[in-house]
């Protein structure tokens, strides 16, 4: 494969042209090779890293941990448990996350189950969330 352009590197991995130039900005990828035009080319090999971002974004790892693990990518010398480390820090990280929706989500249900839904102005979910008034001093 050839050079191709940010907006055919765009179709090919599926990361918008912004989110490559916001990758290079953040030094989360190297600056590719521009032509005379100023244009960014990129090689197979850039494709490929960014296909592995996409698929590192898409399981929700932060731009820190997708940095760590490409170093460790790049690194043929590297130990897998370095990788298995920030993949289950990431896993505890989804667990803590479900469990708070799906607390919100009960308090929700609840919420919604006492209200009545019908033309009457009383609403126990807006109660619920109408902060509490500051004590008086």
């Amino acid at each position: 494969m050839s050079l191709v352009t940010i907006a055919q590197a765009s179709a090919i991995t599926g990361v918008s042209a912004k989110m490559i130039r916001h990758y290079e900005s953040i030094g989360l990828i190297a600056a590719p090779m521009r032509t005379e035009n100023r244009y960014r080319h990129y090689s197979e090999a850039e494709l490929h890293e960014l296909g592995f971002i996409r698929r590192s974004r898409d399981l929700g790892f932060s731009f820190e941990d997708i940095r760590q693990l490409l170093s460790l990518w790049r690194d043929r010398t590297r130990s897998s448990a370095d990788v298995k480390a920030i993949a289950l820090r990431h896993v505890e990280e989804l667990d803590q996350k479900a469990a708070a929706l799906a607390a919100m989500s009960r308090t929700l249900k609840q919420l919604a189950a006492c209200c009545h839904g019908d033309d009457r102005p009383d609403c126990p979910i807006l109660d619920a969330l109408d902060p509490p008034k500051p004590a008086e001093i």
